[in-house]
């Protein structure tokens, strides 16, 4: 048993008996709880202040708070601060050591709260910045994307549907449809983030308070768009952290298959590009290997997020109302949900502009494949042929070309006419890889002039950052 009175703790003027050590031990969430001690404080300040304006604090009680409250958030991020077991969470370590240095004052701050509307405020703050911080990182990749993309934007390359040549594109279109892709999770976190601020202060344990509180003033103090409508639900919803999750999941699905591209394309049988040095390791026994652990290591973490997902869910899945000791398991995968997506995404955003591009090893690629015979079809269509019979003129013009080693391209006029359909001298501007991707002129097509005309609309949508 501990050497704790029941009475020393916060809430043990009911409890006669000591808590078990091991179970003090198994139920303190301050080894990580403690991550949300600026935003414990944040809260703490504006619920004193509104306080102090219905009349539960004179205005030397409310200054002794704000002042013991500020050397106590010094003395953390000093590392001057001891985090006790025994006080269980953030919110009670700081509330003891604020009542130790500032006398019953301290002990007044939690009038009309509780520490279920406290946390679910804490956890609000503390996500509401974390993904302000999260679209900047986002700024920056889809920035970084778009840089490239001009930078590449007559470079070809095959496009592939099933990883098989399909139709040749320019290398500045396959980056905006990264950027595209990281566009949409800029969107989803920015409606997310408009539901996780709404204020749960003032909800207290379960049915609200007695005391004359202002929730409006505080909500105002703290910077939410809202207040939140039902006790109950406030103190027990976890929607928020489980959309954002849900939002991190598709970031992290979305850059681990842009690292799966950037593995292939660096492998020796794709050779598309280089990855910088710095992004790269060697083998312990192969002196001639490079290989792409950064994107290797940054598709192995989407794993962790889309665990945290589940973890959440199955969390909450059968929990009744209202707050129940289930939810302090929501903090440690929110809170590695936001590292990994915060690490992936800097990553990414200085591994892409020291990508080197190895131009002639694309189009070498997209003319071995065939990637122009679409085009070949279309011709034959434009030239009365119906699209069925083209498809098949085409489709054993390559079959022609596997088995002479020829691309159309280089076939002769001859050649390109014998299974039937009108071909005239124009076909050879149309099966160059220049005239494929220029023909493809459209919002959204591959041709160089839209993407550049993408490029600037992309600029256009982009927060400074």
């Amino acid at each position: 048993m501990s050497h704790d009175s029941g009475a020393e703790k916060p809430w043990g003027g009911r409890f006669s008996e000591a808590t078990d050590r091991f179970v003090e031990i198994f139920t303190a969430s301050v080894d990580f709880d403690r991550r949300l001690y600026a935003y414990d404080i944040q809260g703490s300040l504006a619920h004193a202040r509104m306080l102090q304006q219905i009349g539960v604090l004179t205005a030397a009680e409310l200054q002794a708070i704000e002042t013991g409250l500020a050397e106590i958030r010094t003395a953390i991020e000093s590392g001057d601060f001891s985090w006790l077991i025994e006080f269980e969470d953030v919110h009670m370590n700081i509330e003891a050591r604020l009542t130790e240095r500032i006398g019953d004052a301290g002990k007044k701050l939690h009038t009309g709260r509780s520490r279920n509307d406290q946390v679910a405020t804490d956890m609000r703050l503390y996500l509401r910045d974390q993904i302000d911080q999260i679209l900047d990182d986002l700024a920056s990749t889809r920035s970084a994307l778009v840089d490239l993309a001009e930078r590449e934007v007559d470079t070809i390359l095959p496009g592939f549907t099933h990883l098989q040549v399909a139709q040749p594109v320019t290398f500045g279109h396959h980056m905006l449809a990264w950027q595209e892709m990281l566009a949409r999770d800029a969107e989803r976190l920015r409606d997310c983030r408009r539901r996780v601020n709404v204020m749960p202060l003032g909800s207290a344990a379960l049915a609200g308070t007695s005391y004359p509180i202002d929730r409006a003033l505080t909500a105002r103090l703290l910077g939410f768009d809202a207040i939140s409508e039902n006790s109950l639900d406030a103190v027990s919803d976890r929607d928020f952290i489980i959309e954002f999750c849900a939002a991190a999941s598709l970031v992290m699905m979305h850059l681990s298959r842009f690292a799966e591209e950037l593995i292939i394309w660096s492998s020796a049988q794709f050779d598309f590009i280089e990855l910088s040095d710095s992004f790269c390791t060697g083998s312990s026994i192969m002196p001639q290997k490079k290989n792409p652990d950064v994107p290797e290591l940054l598709r192995g973490k989407s794993g962790r997020v889309f665990g945290s997902l589940v973890s959440v869910l199955t969390l909450m899945k059968g929990q009744p109302l209202a707050y129940n000791k289930d939810n302090q398991e929501d903090k440690e995968p929110l809170f590695d949900t936001v590292d990994t997506v915060r690490g992936s995404l800097k990553v990414f955003a200085a591994m892409i502009p020291a990508l080197h591009v190895k131009r002639e090893n694309m189009k070498a690629s997209a003319r071995r494949g065939f990637a122009t015979a679409t085009d070949l079809a279309d011709y034959l269509v434009r030239h009365g042929t119906a699209f069925r019979d083209a498809h098949e003129i085409v489709g054993k013009l390559v079959r022609y070309g596997i088995e002479r080693k020829k691309d159309l391209s280089e076939m002769t006029l001859t050649e390109l006419r014998q299974f039937g359909g009108q071909i005239n001298d124009d076909i050879f501007a149309v099966l160059t890889l220049e005239g494929s991707v220029a023909a493809r002129n459209h919002i959204g097509g591959t041709a160089p002039q839209q993407v550049r005309a993408a490029i600037q609309r992309a600029r256009g949508h982009l927060p400074p950052v």
